[in-house]
């Protein structure tokens, strides 16, 4: 988990040109503070059908689900099948322009409630050598619906 809470903050910073959470401390350090974030942040890898590889505490607590649970959930699953199509095309966009900064979509939990995300920012986390290996998002607003 530490080398991939590196790999999101490293990303989010390619794209963004700015810091998730202040970069104090050790990785170890940093790695906590990003697992306990006052926001969500989560992550799946490149798979055929990508599985939720990173989900930080308010992400677990949000979807309802334990780390052993959400690390095996495929990502569609976030979204109920009326929603995956959009959520498709959201993270197509993501994967061309690298990341984007305005989603807004409804997700569901594992235990079936829904909730709006607002001002999602979606990027491409991306490994040494600057080849893609993943998608993550963050947020701070939602509404329970």
């Amino acid at each position: 988990m530490i080398h991939w809470s590196q790999l999101l903050l490293n990303s989010f910073r390619r794209w963004l040109g700015r810091d998730l959470i202040e970069r104090k401390g050790s990785p170890e350090e940093q790695a906590k503070a990003l697992y306990h974030a006052p926001f969500v942040v989560v992550s799946h890898g490149m798979e055929a059908d990508p599985i939720l590889q990173y989900g930080n505490k308010i992400a677990l607590d949000l979807w309802e689900l334990d780390w052993e649970r959400f690390t095996k959930t495929p990502s569609r699953l976030t979204a109920e099948p009326v929603n995956q199509a959009e959520r498709e095309r959201m993270l197509a966009q993501a994967q061309e322009k690298g990341f984007i900064d305005d989603y807004k979509g409804v997700r569901i939990s594992g235990t079936g409630k829904r909730f709006l995300v607002e001002r999602a920012i979606v990027w491409n986390v991306v490994g040494a050598e600057g080849e893609q290996i993943g998608q993550a998002a963050t947020f701070s607003k939602w509404t329970c619906l």
